[in-house]
């Protein structure tokens, strides 16, 4: 059914999603394929393919995602993570100090953060979301993958979610302390980068299923990357770095809005497939 309706990965994914329904994993359903399913089973599985059929992605469909090596649980809020963004990672591992602190803006199910901190036991973050039902699976994946105790979850739109910048005038009795504890060695970001016009575009298995509020960048997808640009330097400490992910069209645009802001050393990072996929630029 799935093959004879496009599936490019059918076998696999019928794998998982028979294996899902009945409760097997990949050694159970190769050692038990002889063995009779009940009717109740057998309706389950259907159930399954048929939503596989209108477009539904597999991950969706049995609620996890694997990740930079970990598991992370999906709802109707959070996109879908994809192997791109793990090169975000990569760099945000190399980019921070030891003891270094950083904020994901946008942060969905949290696996940018979360992928952070299981490699980086020193390191701590913080996580923003427009979306409290984004908040509430990347708050249940942080337990899940032990490093919820380093992770301030904050709800609100980009550099809103955080404290007053540390440039604004600190209150009475305050001081140089609390300006500098609101600063991050890394400021990160996969934000929504496609143009509102394409996103109509796109495969129901992101157009129909992925949250529009992931997807959509406004009219030339590059309305996020302007607020972060505009904002970033007072959430900086001296010598901090942005990286950002982006479209592979988009490598000269983002970076000009990083120059025109005073970022210095701006660089574009390409994922295995040779595309641009990272924008890399540092803080005066």
């Amino acid at each position: 059914m799935l093959a004879a309706n496009g599936a490019g990965t059918a076998t696999l994914d019928a794998k998982l999603l028979v294996g899902h329904a009945l409760g097997f994993d990949a050694l159970q359903l190769a050692t038990r394929e002889s063995e009779f399913v009940s009717t109740l089973l057998a309706s389950s599985v259907s159930e399954l393919m048929q939503r596989r059929l209108t477009g539904e992605s597999v991950a969706r469909i049995i609620g996890h995602k694997e990740f930079y090596g970990l598991e992370f649980a999906l709802n109707e809020a959070t996109l879908e993570p994809r192997p791109d963004t793990e090169l975000l990672v990569d760099l945000a591992l190399k980019a921070l100090p030891t003891g270094g602190r950083f904020v994901d803006l946008g942060t969905g199910s949290g696996c940018i953060p979360i992928s952070i901190l299981a490699n980086r036991p020193d390191a701590s973050g913080v996580a923003s979301d427009i979306n409290p039902r984004a908040l509430e699976m990347a708050g249940r994946n942080a337990e899940r993958n032990g490093v919820s105790g380093r992770l301030n979850l904050r709800q609100g739109d980009w550099f809103g979610a955080l404290l007053p910048p540390p440039s604004f005038p600190p209150h009475k009795g305050e001081g140089d302390d609390r300006a500098e504890e609101s600063r991050f060695d890394l400021i990160l970001s996969n934000p929504p980068y496609i143009s509102s016009e394409v996103v109509e575009t796109l495969a129901p298995e992101v157009k129909d299923f992925d949250p529009r509020l992931a997807l959509d960048g406004g009219p030339d997808g590059l309305g996020p990357y302007r607020i972060i640009a505009a904002e970033a330097g007072a959430w900086l400490k001296p010598g901090g770095k942005v990286l950002v992910e982006i479209g592979y069209d988009q490598g000269a645009a983002v970076s000009n809005l990083f120059a025109a802001a005073g970022f210095s050393r701006i660089s574009v990072e390409k994922d295995l497939a040779g595309l641009d996929r990272v924008v890399s630029a540092h803080h005066i």
